[in-house]
């Protein structure tokens, strides 16, 4: 993506386009940010007054009306997910962009003091209920002309660190589900890449850093560009690599 890129304003006009872990931070800022640009977003999430929040700012602008599907990615069993995708295809009859956002942290210890319900409930919400999810809406992603899946990856992802278990482990994961995903699709009309946003102001750098002035880092809203880039036209070809996400200058 070039330094300088500007997205059109109707970008993502007359797509649709799912966001998990709308209801709060990087989502949050994504689905609205979406639904800007002309995009129908499907926010989904675990607590239905955060989602309803995001959907009242979207519809206060006078942006295409949302729709909200509540989910626990942590409990949700997969039948859930074809269910969603089933219900996907009836209301809106294709997908065209799927973001990956949200994510659990649980805590952060050695490999040695961590215990297994905190690891399985970190990689069920952040690796399994992702390829959960794709599965069921790769269906209605070939029903699109140009489709999108972005993968929200970390640092610790790319680059293991001492004491982030489960959530680093997941994050390596995501990076090669996306590889996997991208070779596969790589002759059809998806593409599957992976993004890095700079570290942001939200709950999650909030908790995993509570000595840092939350003032120092930018706003979700403010490392948008390269999400819209990602999931509009522009990228049109561009697939299975890995982007980061920072302020634009």
């Amino acid at each position: 993506m070039r330094d300088d890129y500007t997205p059109s304003p109707d970008l993502l006009k007359d797509r649709v386009i799912l966001v998990t872990g709308a209801g709060s931070g990087i989502g949050q800022a994504a689905a609205k940010t979406f639904a800007a640009h002309g995009a129908t977003v499907v926010l989904l999430g675990r607590t239905l007054s955060k989602l309803e929040e995001t959907y009242d700012a979207i519809e206060k602008e006078g942006h295409p009306q949302p729709a909200i599907i509540p989910i626990n990615l942590e409990s949700a069993p997969q039948q859930d997910y074809f269910s969603l995708g089933e219900t996907l295809h009836r209301e809106f009859g294709k997908l065209d962009g799927l973001l990956h956002n949200a994510a659990q942290l649980a805590l952060l210890s050695r490999i040695d003091d961590y215990d297994l319900e905190s690891w399985n409930k970190v990689i069920q919400v952040n690796l399994t209920a992702p390829f959960m999810l794709t599965q069921a809406c790769l269906p209605l992603l070939r029903l699109s002309g140009d489709a999108s899946i972005l993968f929200t990856s970390d640092r610790m992802g790319r680059k293991g660190k001492a004491y982030w278990g489960a959530y680093g482990v997941s994050k390596f994961g995501i990076e090669g589900l996306m590889q996997t995903l991208a070779d596969e699709t790589e002759e059809s009309q998806i593409r599957v890449n992976s993004i890095c946003p700079v570290p942001t102001r939200t709950s999650l750098r909030a908790w995993a850093y509570p000595g840092e002035d939350p003032a120092t880092l930018p706003l979700p809203e403010e490392i948008m560009s390269t999400y819209l880039y990602l999931m509009g036209p522009d990228s049109k070809g561009v697939t299975g690599q890995a982007f980061d996400a920072a302020p634009t200058e």
